[in-house]
């Protein structure tokens, strides 16, 4: 019997758990959990006899694929995958999958919420301002970036984007100003959300000179990855411009120098939160084990992410 390994360190919550096994009973297939575990090698042994996993933020490193003697998929629970070694999974012959689009609305109204958060001095008492007519610049045009642009126009915002895989009718259509650069975005944009993955081509990219085009009481909110942030300049940017503010969904690797330096000009979630709800938890297992049955039953490859 096709047996699928649902490998969570933090758990999907109960009804989550609960629609995954059904849609994977239903499909003539065995579920086993492996939840709350303390070391890797628990998730080496769990592995070794299975054909398809999920995983949330669990790390799918090249000792855990090679484990698996009889798998075939691991599908990551989210939009982001650098936590699965895409490298091993190919050499292995397995599926790697992400689930795009299940935790984007959760993702966009953290990006808002922070974006308040900035605007409202962190709540800190004194006066803040108001996003109204305020340029917001998204950096990506994809699921998430598209939901923060639906919820800023709410706000009345003035909204643009650039993404170099996007075309510039398709985001003209959703009513987005589309730009040429991420240099135009910066430029003409006091709010910038970014929505980059953290990849060779995109790591340490948000770097000083970009940040530094940004006009004057910039704030950039970033629920991406923190390596795409040449860390550096984002320090560099604190000490010359005590104007700018950085809110993010992932502690930098500065933050201890941040705290000390510039309170109040910055906010940090203690852990990655963005599909922290308990919608995005339960849309993201289920599209988990729906691709999965596909993929096994139907040799469905659609968001496949290796090669």
């Amino acid at each position: 019997m096709t047996k699928v390994l649902v490998a969570t360190d933090k758990p999907f919550a109960k009804v989550a758990v609960d629609g995954i096994r059904k849609i994977v009973e239903d499909a003539g297939f065995e579920l086993v959990l492996l939840e709350k575990y303390t070391s890797q090698n628990e998730f080496i042994d769990a592995i070794k006899d299975v054909d398809a996993v999920i995983i949330r933020s669990d790390i799918a490193d090249k000792a855990v694929i090679e484990a698996g003697k009889n798998l075939k998929i691991i599908v990551r629970a989210g939009a982001g995958y650098d936590n699965i070694d895409l490298e091993a999974c190919t050499a292995k012959g397995v599926v790697a999958m992400n689930t795009p689009g299940q935790n984007s609305n959760a993702v966009a109204e953290l990006a808002i919420g922070m974006m308040i958060l900035a605007a409202r001095n962190n709540f800190d008492g004194s006066s803040g301002t108001e996003l109204r007519d305020k340029k917001l610049g998204i950096h990506a045009y994809g699921n998430v970036g598209k939901y923060v642009a639906e919820i800023a126009k709410g706000f009345g915002m003035k909204i643009y984007a650039f993404d170099p895989f996007v075309s510039k009718e398709a985001i003209e259509k959703d009513g987005i100003i589309p730009l040429a650069s991420a240099e135009e975005l910066y430029s003409t944009c006091q709010y910038v959300s970014l929505h980059i993955p953290a990849n060779d081509q995109t790591k340490k990219s948000i770097n000083f000179d970009l940040l530094s085009k940004m006009p004057k009481n910039a704030c950039l909110v970033n629920t991406a990855r923190k390596e795409v942030i040449d860390e550096e300049g984002l320090l560099k940017m604190f000490a010359e411009r005590p104007d700018f503010k950085y809110v993010s969904d992932i502690e930098p690797s500065c933050k201890n120098e941040i705290s000390e330096k510039y309170p109040n000009r910055f906010f940090f979630t203690p852990k990655k939160m963005g599909a922290q709800t308990a919608e995005a938890n339960i849309n993201a297992g289920i599209a988990a084990a729906k691709q999965i049955v596909n993929f096994i039953k139907n040799g469905d490859r659609t968001f496949q992410v290796n090669k």
